[in-house]
């Protein structure tokens, strides 16, 4: 097989909005609350705010009780369980601005605990949203009756000032498409999802990362519907602890460059794996919707999805992050990244659309490179030049399934991170995160300008 170079592209149509924070003067958030206690806390980018709160949450330990960016201050707020002086005194002296709070993160995780044991019903998702200090539970449209009853009466008895309820009005499914499509077949029909982010493998092998219930759907993978296997999945994991695959190509002498190809002649370099700071502001690229932006709302969120296999399952999938980001069917397995290069997170799920707004859930970015061994980086001889001529354009995306509304629900449908806007998604279950059923279908492949993006097209035969 000849060479190949797999550029990673976040989307063939790029919103407008997104696209212009990609520039210098990228807009600030809309972050309004953050009530930082005294102390002069310092001016810090999104990356080094992650950086920071990072180091805080191991010096500081059990007081350590969440973190999230303000935007428009350029400041990182850290929460410290109340009564511990010591602990907000280095923490100002750190540079961050700090609130006391009620409940540390052990009292925040024991109360994830209880619901996931009392009310893990597909369709329902929670996370710790830190500038509430409270957990915050979601319920798609498919949790009514008994199911709510029970859910409801669970979250009560946390107390209110531990977590709240919302209901959302769409369903919690998995997007089989995004980012740069790439397609496989698979008993029941084509799938489709989208390539996250090219990576080597601990073996020194090119690969790229994408959405474990891609990988777990499928084991071939071309960067065309119609073409020849490229790459052969080497690990995937969903449901669980986290929804991750990684993709070896084939040919040991393809060329993978680190970057997202973000439409209309724009690439991001991709620097560095980072973690997600709540508040920060990110990008998706999707091969159905093109890249969009939004900020993380949560961490270590778990969504419950209805189960593909089992009529009364549920895939519970844990550990991922909570976002306003919008996505749709055929986003699967697509990018979540920074404006300044680092990769957050590979599209799992959510509800809603880009029309009306949505939620989605993404698998971290760092934890799938540490469970797979694989690093950050150019795999085989990266190169910005000869690249593929078969790489798909955003048209040839399977419809979009049922894809949870974007708005305020927890995870569910995956996002592709791919070009090709066009591209939709059927049903899939993902595991351990927020509910409902998962669409998987079809995820389309689109590369923009030279450079091409193989993605890996997450299609699930139960997708529309």
């Amino acid at each position: 097989m000849p060479k190949r170079k797999a550029a990673i592209a976040v989307g063939g149509v790029a919103a407008l909005g997104a696209a212009a924070l990609l520039l210098p003067n990228a807009m600030a958030s809309q972050d309004k609350d953050a009530t930082a206690a005294a102390g002069t806390a310092k001016t810090l980018k999104a990356t080094d705010a992650s950086t920071l709160s990072a180091r805080l949450q191991k010096q500081l330990g059990t007081a350590f009780a969440g973190a999230y960016y303000e935007n428009g201050k350029q400041q990182l707020v850290v929460n410290v369980a109340r009564g511990d002086q010591s602990a907000m005194a280095r923490a100002q002296q750190a540079g961050a601005a700090v609130r006391e709070v009620d409940n540390s993160t052990t009292e925040l995780k024991a109360a994830a605990a209880t619901l996931k044991t009392k009310a893990t019903i597909p369709g329902t998702a929670w996370a710790v949203d830190p500038r509430t200090n409270k957990v915050v539970v979601s319920a798609d449209s498919t949790v009514t009756g008994a199911k709510w009853d029970r859910l409801e009466s669970t979250v009560d008895g946390l107390g209110a000032n531990m977590a709240t309820l919302r209901k959302s009005s769409g369903t919690f499914k998995t997007f089989v498409s995004g980012g740069d499509a790439i397609f496989s077949q698979a008993e029941g029909g084509n799938v489709r999802c989208s390539l996250g982010f090219n990576v080597t493998a601990s073996d020194g092998s090119p690969a790229f990362l994408t959405a474990g219930h891609c990988g777990v759907a499928a084991k071939e993978w071309s960067d065309s519907q119609t073409g020849q296997p490229i790459a052969t999945v080497d690990q995937a994991n969903f449901p669980g602890d986290g929804d991750f695959s990684l993709v070896k190509y084939d040919d040991p002498a393809t060329q993978a460059p680190s970057e997202v190809n973000a439409g209309n002649g724009q690439t991001v370099p991709i620097t560095q794996a980072v973690d997600a700071t709540v508040g920060s502001t990110v990008f998706r690229m999707g091969s159905t919707t093109g890249l969009h932006n939004g900020q993380v709302t949560g961490l270590d969120a778990t969504v419950n999805f209805q189960s593909e296999t089992d009529p009364n399952g549920v895939d519970t999938v844990t550990g991922l992050i909570q976002t306003n980001v919008c996505a749709e069917a055929g986003d699967s397995g697509g990018s979540l990244f920074t404006q300044d290069g680092g990769a957050v997170g590979l599209t799992s799920g959510g509800s809603g659309d880009c029309t009306s707004g949505g939620e989605t859930f993404f698998q971290p970015v760092t934890t799938a490179l540490a469970a797979t061994g694989a690093t950050l980086g150019d795999g085989g001889q990266a190169g910005a030049g000869d690249q593929a001529g078969d790489d798909q354009g955003a048209g040839d995306q399977a419809g979009a399934g049922d894809e949870a509304g974007a708005g305020d629900q927890a995870g569910g449908d995956e996002v592709g991170g791919s070009a090709d806007p066009s591209a939709a998604a059927g049903d899939q279950g993902a595991g351990d995160g927020a509910a409902g059923d998962q669409a998987a279908g079809d995820q389309g492949a689109a590369q923009s300008g030279t450079a091409q993006h193989h993605k890996s097209r997450h299609h699930h035969s139960s997708g529309n």
